[in-house]
Formats: C-alpha cells, sequence, structure tokens
C-alpha cells in the first residue's frame, strides 16, 4: 500500500531510476518548489541518510560482497533511515525526498543482480509492511544516453561500472514496478530538456498538493 496520508501529517516523495537519468539533476529543484508551497522539506538519498547508512553506503557502493549480503545490508541502512529520518519527519509533518528507496532495490538487487523476487518482497513486507512513498518519481531514459551522461561525469561506483545488459534489467525491473503500482509511480521522460521536465514536475506535485 502507498502512504496513508490520514496516518501522519507530511508526504513521502521518492526519486529512482538507472545510474545516468538524470533524477539528481531535479531532486533540489522539487525541495525549493515544495518550500515555496509553504511546506517544510528534508531531504535524503539511500544508501545512506544516518550516520550508519553512510557507513554502509561506502561499504555498499565500493567493496564487492554476496548478492544477498549486498540486499540485506541495502534494507539495515534502509530501516535506520525510516527509524531515524523517515519516520520522524513525516510525524511533525514535514515532507520527505529520499533519492531512492525500495524500488532501487528491487531494480538493482533484483533486476540487475538476479535476486529472487520472493526474497526481496520478503524483506520490503520485513522492513516497512505499512509504509509506501505516497509518490515516487521514476526518471527514465534510454541506455545510451544514461551510459554518455555517466561517463561524462566521475570516477564511477561499482554499481555505475557495470554493463549495459545490467542495466537493461534494472530498468526493465523498474517499468515492472511503475506498471504494478501506477497509483504510486509517475513515469518522467528525461531525455526533455531540464526546462521541459521542471515544467512536467510541476504539474506532477500540483496534483499531490
Amino acid at each position: 500500500m502507498t502512504q496513508d496520508s490520514t496516518a501522519v501529517p507530511g508526504k513521502f516523495i521518492s526519486f529512482e531510476g538507472i545510474d545516468g537519468a538524470g533524477k539528481s539533476t531535479h531532486i533540489a529543484f522539487v525541495a525549493d518548489l515544495l518550500r515555496a508551497r509553504g511546506k517544510s522539506v528534508v531531504s535524503s538519498r539511500e544508501p545512506g541518510g544516518t550516520a550508519v547508512g553512510e557507513k554502509l553506503r561506502d561499504m555498499l557502493l565500493h567493496e564487492k560482497m554476496h548478492l544477498e549480503t549486498e540486499a540485506l545490508l541495502m534494507f539495515a541502512s534502509r530501516r535506520e533511515h525510516m527509524a531515524q529520518v523517515i519516520e520522524p519527519a513525516l510525524a511533525r509533518g514535514d515532507w520527505v525526498i529520499s533519492d531512492r528507496f525500495t524500488d532501487a532495490s528491487f531494480a538493482y538487487q533484483g533486476g540487475g543482480r538476479g535476486l529472487n523476487r520472493a526474497k526481496m518482497e520478503a524483506l520490503e513486507q520485513w522492513v516497512h509492511p505499512h509504509l509506501q512513498p505516497a509518490l515516487t518519481l521514476l526518471f527514465d531514459v534510454p541506455l545510451d544516453v544514461a551510459r554518455a551522461r555517466l561517463d561524462a561525469t566521475r570516477t564511477l561506483d561499482k554499481f555505475e561500472q557495470e554493463k549495459v545488459d545490467f542495466f537493461a534489467a534494472c530498468r526493465t525491473e523498474y517499468l515492472r514496478r511503475a506498471a504494478q503500482f501506477p497509483e504510486r509511480i509517475v513515469v518522467v521522460d528525461s531525455t526533455k530538456s531540464i526546462e521541459e521536465t521542471r515544467a512536467t514536475l510541476t504539474g506532477i506535485l500540483e496534483k499531490l498538493l
């Protein structure tokens, strides 16, 4: 189920997309838009967002490990993130923006790495059975566009260094999730200009506001 807007006064928005999709470009814009509408905004990220989570992030992005270890650490970081950041902020009435949430685990550990979906669903139900984002913005681009953006930026982490087949599987799983949860996940065409994309995001957020 998606976030129950009657249960907590704040709202939870997640940003998703394969590496190079361009989601990070628009996080600050969305936060500023919400603040301009009078909302108190907490912006965070996964893996990370807490002292424990940031330590796990460094391990997850740079160290090789067993697939199930990787998935378990992702959800361990997420549980701490929820306990220390997301749930308290929502209870205060803040709007929470997270750069990635559980859809990313389905895409990367499930789609890209091939972890059994039933195991992913079990972890999801264990860690946050009653909470999903009120809105998930899934930034989608063709694989060649994403790759070109990555190659033009910085030193790549272990996920960003994966081959095209990995990202194809991640993208497929993201789009499967979007089809499964259309009431929550909105696919954003991230091939458009920054101005066009921001106009689209404004329209989507106005509905949520």
